[in-house]
């Protein structure tokens, strides 16, 4: 429970699978006139159009999947074994860099498959308790992780629909503005 108000510098996008979280944060970073660093994550389909998986891609380039159909793994998200190790190579390392390079850090997704990873928490963690700004997306069902990430009182929640996807966008940007972040 939020105890006092506090001035708000991470904005958290949250919703559906599909309704376009990661469009979103990639179509504002896209506008920032302004470093950004961290990460997203992006879907990877077979020669039939049908999900094997996704990937991680720091803003840098790097990328690695992060999650597959083929990936033995004590860690399963569905039916997706997770790579911790992807996540600690590319996604930690991203988010390090933009803590300490960048003006605005890009966290896509605090979700369960990047959970898995204990330098992911330590490192996200670090971000969200950091002076920069993190722009980025939580899953809509709670870990204990990401629960307490959405009640944290320099965080807003923001719930993406189909249906407001403009809307989301509009108010993000006019948000970063008050934080003095140009889109």
């Amino acid at each position: 429970m939020k105890k006092e108000k506090e001035i708000i510098k991470n904005i958290l996008i949250t919703g559906n699978a599909g309704v376009g979280k990661t469009t979103l944060i990639q179509s504002i970073i896209s506008k920032l006139n302004v470093s950004a660093g961290g990460f997203y994550t992006a879907e990877v389909r077979d020669e039939n159009g049908k999900r094997w998986g996704f990937k991680i891609i720091s803003l840098d380039g790097q990328e690695s999947v992060l999650a597959s159909v083929e990936i033995i793994s004590h860690h399963k998200v569905g039916k997706y074994g997770v790579d911790v190790a992807a996540m600690d190579r590319v996604g930690v390392p991203a988010v390090r860099s933009a803590l300490n390079d960048s003006e605005i850090i890009v966290i896509d997704e605090i979700g369960r498959m990047e959970l898995a990873s204990k330098q992911f928490r330590n490192v996200i963690a670090q971000a969200l308790d950091s002076p920069k700004p993190v722009l980025g997306t939580v899953a809509i069902k709670d870990t204990n992780f990401a629960r307490k990430a959405k009640e944290r009182a320099d965080t807003k929640i923001i719930k993406l629909t189909r249906a407001n996807f403009s809307e989301v966008a509009t108010h993000i940007e006019r948000l970063l503005k008050g934080m003095g972040i140009e889109p």
